[in-house]
């Protein structure tokens, strides 16, 4: 698989303050909207994110390429 292009960088959603399911939700409209291996990383805050959102975004094909913990809130990196 060639690597992402220019136009195809990853981008930050910040979906501190959203709760689930609704963050994902909002993920996977935007993971629709972009191009096939391009990385998305995800700004959380809500300790059920960490585990759901990766699982659904699996389940929905996507790559879960990393979860971080951060001081108070998580990146999640996926790739499309």
């Amino acid at each position: 698989m060639p690597p992402p292009s220019a136009a195809q960088a990853a981008v930050c959603l910040d979906l501190r303050g959203v709760r689930c399911p609704l963050n994902w939700a909002r993920t996977k409209v935007y993971l629709e909207g972009m191009a096939v291996c391009a990385r998305l990383t995800v700004l959380v805050d809500d300790p059920r994110a960490v585990l759901d959102l990766p699982r659904a975004a699996e389940a929905s094909g996507h790559a879960v390429i990393q979860v971080c913990e951060r001081t108070d809130d998580w990146t999640i990196e996926l790739e499309r």
